[in-house]
């Protein structure tokens, strides 16, 4: 079972939403869209479903063509952030509806829709109709009427995005174990780094109707092919700095030089530019060999246990995730460390050009 798209573009009134793509989608995969609003995920979503007509290329389904099929000859399953149910039926009956419409047998019917409302918490509201129910609760229903289809391609458009974090939490481990078991091909969209690490299997990072990188998570999170890909998979963005290279050593911003080892030693004399993690930003305690930036802090945000800190370096902005709460002055200057062991070096093309040290070594 394989989904591929061959050159599949789509344009709108002209303008250009899903550039041409080629991707090919293997049984039993979870496949994780990462990209922030309006990159394309929805876009390329409705293509692979049959929702829309490609401009160019083609959609094939086991090796068939299916471009021209529509989405109702497809075993196809959507599920939205922005919740659908049938309002005058009962949570039962929205879950049982599309195995009714395929001729389940009633008692095969009535397991499915128990062992899914199980899964989903709603049990005891199965008697009920969907405006009785939370939003949150009627997002669930929504995606236990996905999963008893038992459909050969699941897309799933942020179907979690309106759920509270505990169930976000238990949902995003229990739904890959469900796609595996099924044999379906899952796609899942969403804006969130973490959630695309959380789920794992392969992830495609987007930007401008583009995927930039597509392959198992971990390697795409760790060893991103070029500077738009490592800005997508990182949240906040990664942060950037101009270096340049001189024989055996690289000098950063601030004046500061490191020797170069590894796979930037081999690199051209040139300027480059060097990309980093915001979590990789240290105050106080730093690495031995970290390089020390001056810069000002403009804001500062508590999350509970850290504290994002935005900062000014140069006319650069950062930012910084720094471990525990930190009562600092605003308008301040402020000494930031970086280990250069977690530093991606990326050329003039944007194309990554050697991986941080610890990335090859993850």
């Amino acid at each position: 079972m394989t989904l591929e798209l061959r050159g599949v573009s789509k344009t709108v009134e002209g303008q250009t939403h899903i550039y041409p793509t080629d991707l090919t989608l293997e049984k039993s995969t979870m496949n994780v869209l990462l990209g922030s609003t309006l990159s394309g995920k929805t876009s390329l979503m409705r293509l692979m479903a049959g929702l829309d007509v490609p401009a160019t290329g083609q959609v094939f389904w086991n090796g068939e063509d299916v471009t021209g099929q529509r989405v109702q000859d497809r075993k196809v399953a959507m599920v939205y952030q922005q919740f659908i149910n049938y309002p005058s039926m009962s949570v039962y009956d929205n879950i049982a509806s599309p195995m009714k419409l395929m001729g389940i047998d009633r008692a095969e019917i009535d397991r499915r829709v128990r062992d899914t409302a199980e899964l989903m918490k709603l049990t005891p509201m199965l008697d009920r109709k969907p405006l009785e129910l939370s939003g949150g609760q009627q997002q669930r229903c929504a995606l236990a009427r996905a999963l008893v289809k038992n459909a050969g391609l699941v897309l799933l458009d942020e179907p979690l995005a309106n759920l509270d974090y505990k169930l976000r939490e238990e949902l995003r481990i229990e739904i890959p174990k469900i796609f595996e078991a099924s044999g379906s091909i899952f796609v899942y969209a969403t804006t969130e780094p973490e959630e695309a690490l959380l789920l794992g299997g392969n992830v495609a990072t987007l930007s401008e109707g583009r995927i930039t990188q597509f392959g198992p998570t971990p390697s795409v999170y760790r060893q991103p092919v070029d500077a738009t890909t490592a800005r997508v998979f990182s949240d906040p963005p990664m942060n950037f700095l101009q270096i340049s290279k001189t024989g055996n050593s690289i000098t950063f911003g601030d004046g500061q030089s490191v020797v170069a080892t590894g796979k930037i030693a081999e690199l051209a004399d040139g300027r480059y530019t060097a990309g980093f993690r915001p979590n990789h930003l240290e105050l106080g305690q730093h690495a031995a060999d970290a390089m020390e930036f001056r810069t000002t802090l403009n804001v500062t945000e508590l999350t509970g246990s850290e504290t994002f800190v935005h900062l000014d370096h140069h006319g650069e902005r950062w930012v910084g995730l720094i471990h525990g709460v930190h009562n600092l002055t605003l308008g301040t200057e402020l000494s930031v460390w970086l280990d250069p062991r977690h530093v991606y070096i990326f050329g003039e093309n944007g194309k990554m050009v050697a991986p941080a040290a610890y990335a090859l070594a993850a």
